[in-house]
């Protein structure tokens, strides 16, 4: 496993957190986090991108000033958006795993397989962990938690397209990253 990518995906994600979300009524801003998370997977693999999504995850539970707001601590478990942060591990291993599996099998439509396996690891993964962390956390009932959650939705597929078309690029300038092709590094 290469390490470098790893932490520099891991301050990718870092640095999409501190950009300033917009605060929702559920205590859950609307953030970028999400676009740096999927994009990691893409780009990275499931095993690496997990690992820089995990890497993340563990410098702001250890102390680190890396999640929206600039907050950290073992205390964001007890806030309405710790069911996002814990799905950003498993996120990036889904996206890396769809891309994996899918872009070698679809080479024509790669910005469609790309945006499809962001999309689908958003809504199966990272929403759901998301409503279980409102849920739990800010005490909604499921119905409340699903209709705060959908205010992300159409961010997400903006957010989404975004790192399709970024992955679409690193790919073009990195070949060997794109899964599929004969001695790449994974």
């Amino acid at each position: 496993m290469d390490l470098s990518y790893v932490a520099v995906f891991a301050a990718l994600i870092a640095a999409f957190s501190l950009i300033p979300g917009i605060p929702l009524a559920a205590g859950v801003p609307v953030t970028l986090q999400t676009l740096a998370v999927i994009l990691t997977g893409m780009v990275l693999g499931p095993a690496r991108g997990a690992a820089a999504a995990g890497l993340y995850v563990l410098a702001g539970l250890a102390g680190l000033p890396v999640f929206s707001g600039f907050s950290s601590g073992v205390g964001v478990l007890a806030g309405p958006s710790a069911g996002f942060l814990l799905a950003f591990p498993l996120a990036a291993l889904v996206a890396g795993l769809l891309v994996r599996l899918l872009l070698p099998r679809i080479r024509r439509a790669r910005f469609a397989v790309l945006f499809a396996a962001g999309l689908g690891t958003s809504l199966f993964i990272i929403h759901p962990l998301g409503i279980a962390g409102m849920m739990l956390n800010a005490r909604l009932s499921f119905p409340a938690a699903l209709a705060a959650d959908m205010a992300f939705w159409p961010g997400d597929v903006v957010k989404n397209l975004a790192a399709a078309a970024a992955a679409v690029s690193v790919f073009a300038a990195f070949p060997r990253l794109v899964p599929g092709i004969k001695n790449a590094r994974r």
